[in-house]
């Protein structure tokens, strides 16, 4: 189990790097194609001016581009996140193995005498890239991604006789990549189909379960947020049949945020698909409202002596979640000191979704659901596509609810939340233990680490640093709190280290110290 959990962390992690690249395509796509709507043309004439037409009908193209390549954009991405080291090399081998796998399923359509002329989506068919293939969507991309990297970790040192010596180490990658991709095109040529018929029935079975089935939805997604395998649950409902099938301009389109932001390049829709109201719009529920509350009711029950640092820590934990929709922040200051708090959470989370499925609010998001995609995919888009306003009255209710709950609870059973602490008697004459004598962030979070030669892989996510080492008993978790960490969770030798947005940048300072 320890070391699924490593796995399925380095799995999740590698996910992020594409993931990270919507919200910029999803600005440029949400305002041009907001703005360059008829019908938002016809309702405020003054951006009916020729140069802000072009402007945002530029800026739809670019952010759609983005979206109508995910699947080699996810190929790339993963590639990188699953390389230990020389990153570019993988990437590269996955944009080989990914035109290879492509084209190898092209020539046995052909071969086959298969390939269809028109109405490609009838019978599974699709392009990527120019190439006509089956309709993979994501999945061929991450399937290939994960291969190059693996292939990647196991060759990129390899030693091939002298006389073929130039072709040895990450020159061999893309080659093998290569040759392994051609294999891979001719078993997804065969075993496709028959995954796109399981998720169109799995697809068909999630629908049936209703209101409940989206309740089960967003509590089991909060649920897995603590071990960052979130990512790994929510992905296929938003890139694979299973989230749901629209054709839209003759092209059928799966997934419900690749369905979200093809209606949303198209002039023609009036009301977005239905299955973004249960797996994306409750999300703002809880984020821009619900969480608050938790925030306001850990800040009252506080120590009146403690009441201004806990106040500034929520304000800033409580600003992140609803402007942009990261939580970890707010949610590990509670998660593990009080995880019956944590378990209501989720439930009010799944309830969340839910009331957004009954209310058939269709907000989109690019990859969380913060104030700013709300403006976005919510306001800009207009109420009649979205219902965006119902999402006001349902907030202000889940902000009480979060607050007067989540107040109870931490009285009742005098939880320690932040400010509620035990006094800790002072020790006369003691010293402050320094980790490290330089003292510099990279240096104590390497030293908690266990030492340079204890991590094996480092990378991270939105929130947390994500880390392989070697020996889990070498790393001292209570050493990461004078870093600025949120929280630790170990399971075997894998370590997340929660340290909010700003995690990106504590990632490259300990990386650079750790090649210098």
């Amino acid at each position: 189990m320890k070391n699924f959990f490593g796995k399925a962390q380095q799995f999740g992690k590698s996910f992020m790097l594409p993931i990270a690249i919507l919200p910029a395509a999803g600005l440029l796509l949400g305002i041009g194609g907001a703005l360059s709507n008829p019908n938002t043309i016809s309702s405020y004439p003054i951006l009916d001016q020729t140069f802000l037409q072009a402007l945002f009908t530029i800026m739809s193209s670019a952010g759609s581009i983005v979206f109508a390549n995910l699947p080699v954009i996810f190929a790339v991405g993963i590639a990188i996140g699953l390389a230990r080291s020389d990153k570019g090399t993988a990437a590269l081998a996955a944009l080989v193995g990914y035109l290879v796998m492509n084209a190898t399923i092209n020539a046995i359509l052909i071969i086959t005498d298969s390939i269809a002329a028109d109405n490609l989506s009838a019978v599974g068919q699709g392009t990527a890239l120019g190439i006509q293939t089956l309709e993979m969507g994501v999945f061929g991309g991450i399937v290939v991604g994960i291969m190059a990297g693996m292939l990647h970790n196991r060759f990129n040192k390899i030693e091939l006789p002298q006389y073929l010596g130039f072709f040895g180490g990450s020159r061999f990658i893309p080659i093998v990549t290569a040759f392994s991709s051609i294999i891979l095109g001719a078993i997804m040529y065969l075993v496709w189909p028959l995954f796109q018929n399981l998720i169109a029935e799995a697809g068909n079975l999630v629908n049936a379960t209703g209101v409940i089935g989206t309740f089960l939805y967003g509590f089991i997604l909060r649920m897995l947020g603590p071990f960052g395998l979130h990512h790994i649950f929510y992905l296929p409902f938003w890139q694979t049949g299973l989230g749901g099938s629209l054709e839209i301009g003759g092209q059928l389109v799966q997934g419900t945020q690749n369905i979200f932001f093809a209606q949303l390049s198209d002039p023609s829709t009036t009301q977005f698909y239905e299955g973004t109201s249960r797996f994306m719009s409750g999300r703002f529920i809880t984020m821009m409202f619900g969480l608050l509350g938790a925030a306001l009711a850990i800040y009252h029950t506080a120590k009146p002596a403690h009441k201004k640092v806990v106040g500034g820590l929520m304000l800033s934990a409580a600003l992140t979640s609803f402007l942009t929709g990261i939580t970890e922040p707010l949610e590990f200051s509670f998660l593990f000191i009080a995880p019956a708090l944590y378990v209501v959470h989720a439930i009010f989370d799944g309830l969340a979704f839910m009331m957004a499925d009954i209310f058939n609010i269709t907000i989109g998001q690019t990859f969380s659901g913060g104030f700013i995609d709300f403006i976005l995919f919510g306001v800009l888009q207009g109420q009649a596509k979205t219902h965006w306003m119902i999402v006001i009255p349902i907030g202000i209710i889940w902000f009480f609810l979060y607050y007067f709950v989540f107040k109870f609870m931490i009285k009742k059973f005098n939880f320690k939340t932040p400010g509620r602490e035990d006094e800790k008697p002072a020790e006369s004459g003691a010293a402050q233990p320094s980790i490290d004598p330089q003292g510099s962030r990279p240096h104590q979070i390497i030293d908690a680490f266990g030492g340079k030669d204890n991590i094996i892989d480092l990378d991270n996510c939105a929130t947390r640093l994500r880390v392989t080492v070697k020996d889990a008993e070498l790393v001292n978790k209570d050493a990461f709190t004078a870093t600025g960490s949120k929280g630790i969770i170990m399971n075997g030798n894998g370590v997340q280290v929660v340290y909010g947005p700003q995690v990106s940048v504590i990632k490259n300072e300990v990386e650079e110290e750790l090649e210098a």
